[in-house]
């Protein structure tokens, strides 16, 4: 079995309820942020590590998402009738991913900066790690609010606190999912089970994020990006 990634779960099955009015009548992937759509500043970034297939999932107005990914190439899965979250979502889509490592990406953050997936695929130890996940230092993170998600230990190690947030972007190997008997659930249950393994890792990114899960991370993204442009 490959050891490596070449396959990348992006999640935009979401109903984007913190977008507000933004949200009534496309989904979240779709809102503009810098004149393009959410979603394809994410597939920039997928792009640029070369996967054999981008598989997004789908729920919310999963026709306008579906006819803007087709034509890239992406191919689609739409969950129906329930959303299955991050966890259930992964593993729906295991038959298009296949069983090897795979990346998977949230869609509605925007990272100035080296690109994390290339980060991450060179920092990936598969005799180690179970998953390795990218995190910020909360000092680079814009329209964040909290404390974080996870500490980091000097080891790469991560254990749940404060200090570094999740970017929505990580390596994971998804084997232990069929450990878990719940049709829909977050990938925090999977995580959970590797911290108890000790084989849960962490990355720090050494630029800025920006989460764009709400209105007002939509103007603080589009400066990120007009200051990386300069």
């Amino acid at each position: 079995m490959r050891e490596y990634p070449d396959a990348i779960m992006m999640f935009a099955a979401g109903f984007g309820t913190r977008m507000k009015h933004l949200t009534q009548h496309q989904p979240k992937p779709l809102v503009p942020v810098a004149g393009r759509p959410l979603i394809d500043h994410a597939l920039d970034l997928a792009r640029g590590v070369g996967p054999s297939r981008i598989v997004a999932n789908l729920h919310y107005l999963p026709e306008q998402l579906d006819a803007h990914l087709k034509p890239q190439g992406v191919t689609t899965i739409i969950e129906t009738p329930e959303i299955l979250d991050t966890g259930g979502g992964l593993r729906n889509a295991l038959p298009l991913l296949g069983t090897e490592p795979v990346f998977t990406m949230n869609s509605d953050a925007i990272w100035a900066g080296p690109n994390p997936l290339s980060l991450l695929r060179k920092a990936w130890k598969p005799e180690q790690m179970d998953a390795l996940l990218m995190t910020v230092p909360l000092g680079q993170t814009l329209g964040h609010g909290g404390q974080g998600d996870f500490t980091l230990g000097e080891n790469g190690h991560l254990t749940r606190g404060p200090g570094n947030v999740y970017g929505g972007v990580q390596i994971i190997k998804t084997d232990l999912l069929s450990d878990i008997d719940a049709d829909k659930f977050s990938l925090n249950l999977l995580w959970d089970m590797m911290l108890e393994r000790q084989t849960l890792f962490g990355l720090p990114y050494p630029g800025r994020w920006c989460d764009v899960g709400h209105p007002g991370g939509i103007a603080l993204a589009e400066s990120l990006l007009a200051d990386a442009d300069v």
